[in-house]
């Protein structure tokens, strides 16, 4: 390829999407269809798109591509925290599926705070987005509203909906908690405690879970559930399983909600000399790292996080694309991870 005199440049001097198609031989809008990943473009044209914005060192201004398109390139993301690596996980899966497809990630973060993301969506959705990934179904009117009359297509991560008009991809906490609760009653276990923190929606439907297997069991006991509103950590975990060895020495179970303080009641069992699973058994959720490396290794139930990551960004193509999307909410499921904690 030949580079042919630049005649129309940014005021900044860099080189504009007109000259990446003439140096290509194609026109403006297959240029920009080409470097957004768009279907439909030829593969010998798209190649020679990409070639010509790699010789001339082409880099898109997100400003003008939202004027012209009455949208921008970006994804906008909202997790609730960057700490867990539950959403770094995902967040990794959604990065490598959008960036081929010529999308960027926008990550916000909500720290669960209804407000933090009210000001979040409104922030991002004055940029106008291509389009939404929000964690879970449980905001308040507002922000929901604002998603709604966007206009901007947008999937729910890590819980599934079969609302009509939305979108979702992720599993049932309810069920995956209520698989690993009757996992500890088979076993025999009677006086099982359900300890949490944190205290999200998918926390209580976890919580939700263990109480209806207990319920149907027979043996469900409120006074054995601890809930604290303090983000969960192994040293969170720690505290809560002294706790509750002090306050129900009788306690033959513990369901951690999370796997973090699962592993922090693990050390302290070790710290106190408390036979695991002989005195007392031990389990959690998600199976983060580290938790096949405990002593004894843990029981605990496994999440798809880069699965939901990458079918969910899928979806969002689809839609972006104006894609008829056959299944709108998409289950991924659990596995129970059995290991000798309990």
């Amino acid at each position: 390829m030949t580079n042919p005199p630049l005649s129309r440049k940014r005021a900044t001097g860099r080189c504009t999407l007109s000259d990446v198609a003439r140096l290509a031989g194609v026109s403006a809008i297959t240029a920009s269809r080409a470097l957004r990943g768009i279907r439909g473009v030829d593969a010998e044209l798209a190649d020679r798109v990409r070639a010509a914005a790699k010789q001339l060192n082409y880099v898109p201004d997100p400003a003008a591509q939202a004027l012209a398109s009455a949208r921008s390139n970006n994804v906008a993301v909202l997790i609730p925290l960057l700490t867990n690596a539950l959403f770094v996980e995902l967040l990794e899966a959604v990065q490598r599926k959008l960036m081929p497809a010529g999308f960027q990630t926008l990550i916000g973060v909500t720290h669960y705070h209804p407000d933090e993301e009210e000001a979040l969506l409104q922030s991002y959705l004055a940029h106008r987005p291509a389009g939404l990934l929000v964690t879970g179904l449980d905001r308040n009117e507002s922000a929901r509203n604002m998603i709604a009359e966007s206009g901007v297509p947008c999937v729910h991560l890590m819980e599934t909906t079969v609302a009509a008009g939305m979108y979702s991809v992720g599993l049932s906490q309810h069920d995956a908690a209520r698989t690993l609760t009757e996992h500890l009653l088979a076993q025999g276990r009677r006086r099982i405690a359900y300890v949490a923190g944190q205290l999200d929606p998918r926390v209580l439907q976890r919580r939700s879970g263990y109480e209806a297997a207990l319920r149907q069991a027979g043996c469900y006991d409120a006074s054995l559930e601890i809930l604290d509103p303090t983000p969960t950590s192994m040293a969170l975990g720690g505290r809560l399983f002294e706790r509750v060895l002090k306050a129900h020495p009788d306690v033959d179970a513990i369901f951690f909600c999370n796997d973090d303080l699962a592993q922090g009641g693990l050390l302290a069992a070790l710290r106190m000399k408390v036979a695991v699973p002989g005195q007392v058994a031990i389990v959690g959720f998600n199976d983060l790292a580290g938790s096949d490396q405990m002593l004894p290794p843990l029981t605990t139930i496994r999440t798809p996080r880069a699965e939901i990551g990458t079918q969910a960004a899928s979806m969002l193509l689809a839609l972006i694309r104006g894609e008829t999307v056959a299944t709108p909410t998409v289950d991924v499921g659990f596995e129970l991870v059995v290991r000798q904690s309990a």
